[in-house]
Order: C-alpha cells, then structure tokens, then sequence
C-alpha cells in the first residue's frame, strides 16, 4: 500500500516537496492553539495504514507536544510511523554534569523511539554519543548529512571560497562540504565561557587574505559562534565572509549580530523554516525515506 505524507502546518512546504519527490499525497495536521497555550491536535482522515510523518521539532517544547500528541492517537487507531525530523531537538544534553540534571537526549529519545517504528535525521547533534541508535532507539534509523549540499552550494556560489569551520566540532561537516565542492578548508579552535559568550583561534595561516571565506556549521542559535569568527576573518584580511548552516535555529538577534561582525550572506537548509532557507533537503530525505520502506519487514500475513 501506498503511504500517505502528513505534516504539521510550520513544515507545510518542505513536506510537500518530499511527497512530491516520494510521489505520495501529502495530508496537513490541523492544530488550534487554545488561549491557554494548549494545542488542539486533529488528524485528517481517512489515513492509510503506513504513515510518513514530518515535523520541525523547533521551538522544541511546543513541537514534541504536538507530536507526541498526533503520534500517539495514530498509534490508538493501529497506524505504522515512520518518522522525518529533519532537526532533533534535546539531543546536545547527554550526561548529566550537576547530580540532579535530566539527560535530556536520552528522555527525549525514548519518547521519540516510542513514537515511530523508523525514523529519517539530518545531522543530528550528538556530541558524545556515537551512533543515533543510542540516543533514539528506534528499531531503524537513517541519518542524511545536508554537508554535501552546503558544499555544493558554497562552489557554485563562490568558486574560489576557503571554507571555515568555527570549532572542532565542526570539522566532520566542514570535510564533507569541501570534498563535495572541491574546496580548501580548515577549522578554528573555540572555547565557549557562557551561553552568548565564546573564544575563537583561527588556525595560523595566510590563506584567508583577500579570500572569500565561507563559515560552515551544523546548527547556530544565538549566532555568536559564527559572528566571532566572521569577524577575526575579517581581521585577518577576508574580502567576503558568508555562512551556511544546516539547522537555522536563529533567536532573537542572531542573524542581526552576524551581521555586525561582517557575514555577507546567510543561508540554511530548509530542516526548520527559516527566510534564509536556500538549501532544499527533499532529495535526500526521500533517497533515506524509500531506503527504509524497502528494508521494511514482511507483515505476518505475506507470503515468503
């Protein structure tokens, strides 16, 4: 049977363009937010047995309500989930550094492995942990990396650009989005003294004078990260700084502050809506979502 695409209204256009790739309808949860700030949560129907399910999960607690909500009432009604969360939410807390903090990943990923049977992310922040599997253990799993992309996007735009990382935890999406660009690259050192609040260390070398740089990241919040390093590339003599991120979660004044520090241009991938969104995820996510129906088990009543 043919499955059927359901997404919550904030991921309206990046949905439709997977079941479009998927080449299966696309249904839109309706949500009412009561004045006290609860949802309401009605499902379209009639829905088909093997559901595709896409959420942002951003703002995180307004999003996991919501979808605990709708996946648990598909559950009741003998409904099969499969899970896209392009962006994972809660999965940076994964020990608990204080005696009497929740592990929020591994709360929040239990949640989620009970909420679908499979499940499709785009490079989730896992610190420490070393396979998604361990942070949210559903029975199967893919993880896409929207690096490629970046990169891809990087040559096309600027073709001579040096890409930077602004930490060591970057270096893994700043590698992949050099090779898939043909680009140089290198990685700055970074330590962090509060939430809005960070050292950065370019690496000592030339070759940023009167260079397009183009800073590439996983995830920018506050944007601070980011804005520190546009501006000591700037120091070290940049014609052009840009950036690219794959999860724009961008508060407040975020994208005001890199500005400030000199980013020319900012653009995301469309894992959260976001206006700087220019990096469509759809091919990817729908090349991992018919990987894991084809790998799907055989119902009891198949034939062998």
């Amino acid at each position: 049977m043919t499955p059927t695409l359901l997404h919550f209204p904030a991921m309206r256009d990046p949905a439709r363009r997977l079941a479009k790739a998927l080449e299966i309808p696309a249904l839109e949860i309706d949500l009412h937010r009561f004045p006290d700030g609860e949802s309401l949560v009605r499902l379209p129907q009639p829905l088909t047995d093997i559901l595709i399910l896409v959420s942002s999960m951003h703002p995180a607690n307004d999003r996991l309500t919501e979808l605990g909500l709708a996946c648990e009432t598909l559950a009741e009604a003998g409904h099969r989930v499969l899970l896209v969360l392009p962006y994972l939410c809660y999965m940076r807390q994964d020990k608990a550094f204080r005696s009497g903090e929740a592990v929020s990943q591994r709360i929040v990923g239990r949640w989620i492995a009970r909420w679908g049977e499979a499940l499709v992310t785009v490079d989730p922040h896992l610190h420490r942990t070393r396979r998604l599997t361990d942070a949210v253990p559903v029975a199967r799993a893919r993880v896409v990396s929207a690096a490629p992309l970046l990169g891809r996007h990087a040559a096309e735009r600027w073709p001579e650009a040096v890409l930077l990382g602004p930490d060591e935890e970057s270096a893994q999406w700043v590698r992949q989005a050099a090779a898939a660009g043909s680009l140089e690259w290198m990685v700055a050192r970074k330590q962090r003294m509060g939430d809005r609040e960070v050292h950065i260390r370019l690496p000592d070398r030339p070759e940023l004078r009167h260079r397009t740089v183009v800073l590439i990241d996983d995830m920018s919040v506050t944007g601070r990260t980011l804005a520190e390093a546009a501006r000591l590339a700037r120091e070290r003599g940049a014609r052009q700084v840009h950036a690219l991120v794959t999860h724009a979660l961008f508060a407040e004044d975020a994208i005001e502050a890199m500005r400030e520090a000199g980013v020319d241009e900012i653009a995301s991938s469309d894992s959260l809506p976001h206006p700087t969104n220019r990096i469509r995820l759809d091919g990817v996510l729908a090349r991992a979502v018919r990987e894991l129906l084809a790998a799907e088990p055989p119902s009891p009543g198949d034939s062998p």
